[in-house]
């Protein structure tokens, strides 16, 4: 039995019946920010589709190369291209077509709008002007890589590309040394290895995890210490795009005598019962365990 004939014969008339849904919805005048598949083309969603065939006008940033998922789904709206080298130029006249009701969609190479792509100012300009300013969410390498990357995912910094110079590069991951949460950088193939040297140099051991060419046919995840992940990488020619995932810093474990030389100290001018309480607190351990160590040193037991 092909794949095709085990899903429902539902689902593909249902599809189709939401997609015309969006197409027979007016589109209101205003700027529209639309995220687009960072490989494989099936991501795109049926809302943005449907946003980018209604569309008076797609800017992209790279005409040529939203051409590929425009033409395989037939979406014929006229595109103008909107990067970093022609915005300042391109706002104005923006501006204008906002002004006179176009609906005007902007989307990037690949992913979402705005992530280490222009667009901030066109954002700001549009806002001020008092114009509709909407998100069309989807494909992310951003949340992708995190979600595949087996690291803590309940805080983290995307801190974007990293200089390309040595010095600088180092200087700009000794400032996120201490950030509490999962680092995330895009980078260039060809920097990879430089950069994950200047990771081990700054940050140590850390788990993390390397993703390639992600919902792509030869899509890959590394996870390793980076240190492991600087030594397989030395030399190597590596294609792609990637995205770095660093583990946030590792808590060193609090020992028993580490609690002991806290309390030793804190018990010969407060009580047990308010040490704890701020031992705990500052070791980040619970305030019990504190307490049972204080009671075994005040009866002499440790």
């Amino acid at each position: 039995m092909s794949s095709r004939e085990r899903v429902p014969g539902g689902t593909a008339a249902r599809v189709l019946a939401e997609m015309h849904r969006h197409l027979d919805e007016g589109l209101a005048p205003g700027l529209y920010f639309v995220a687009t598949p960072i490989g494989s083309l099936g991501d795109v969603t049926l809302r943005a589709l449907s946003v980018l065939a209604r569309a008076d006008l797609i800017l992209c940033e790279d005409t040529r190369h939203s051409r590929t998922l425009l033409a395989h789904y037939g979406v014929g709206t006229p595109t103008r291209p909107y990067h970093e080298h022609n915005a300042a130029r391109e706002r104005p006249r923006l501006l204008a077509d906002l002004q006179g009701g176009r609906r005007v969609a902007l989307i990037s190479d690949a992913g979402t709008p705005l992530v280490s792509d222009p667009g901030l100012k066109l954002v700001r300009a549009a806002l001020d002007a008092g114009h509709r300013v909407e998100c069309l969410p989807g494909a992310s390498a951003v949340l992708a890589s995190l979600s595949v990357a087996g690291l803590p995912t309940d805080a983290f910094l995307f801190a974007g590309f990293l200089p390309t110079k040595a010095a600088a590069r180092r200087t700009r991951i000794a400032k996120l040394k201490d950030v509490p949460s999962t680092l995330i950088f895009f980078e260039a193939p060809s920097r990879v290895a430089a950069t994950l040297v200047d990771l081990v140099a700054e940050l140590g051991a850390r788990p993390a995890a390397i993703a390639r060419e992600l919902t792509k046919l030869h899509e890959e995840v590394r996870r390793a210490p980076l240190d492991d992940l600087a030594a397989s990488t030395s030399g190597e020619t590596i294609k792609g795009e990637v995205v770095i995932v660093v583990g946030p810093p590792q808590k060193e474990e609090i020992t028993d005598a580490d609690i002991t030389a806290q309390l030793q100290a804190a018990l010969a001018d407060t009580s047990l019962r308010d040490a704890s309480k701020a031992i705990a607190e500052a070791l980040g351990v619970p305030r019990t365990r504190v307490y049972d160590v204080g009671l075994r040193l005040t009866r002499g037991d440790t």
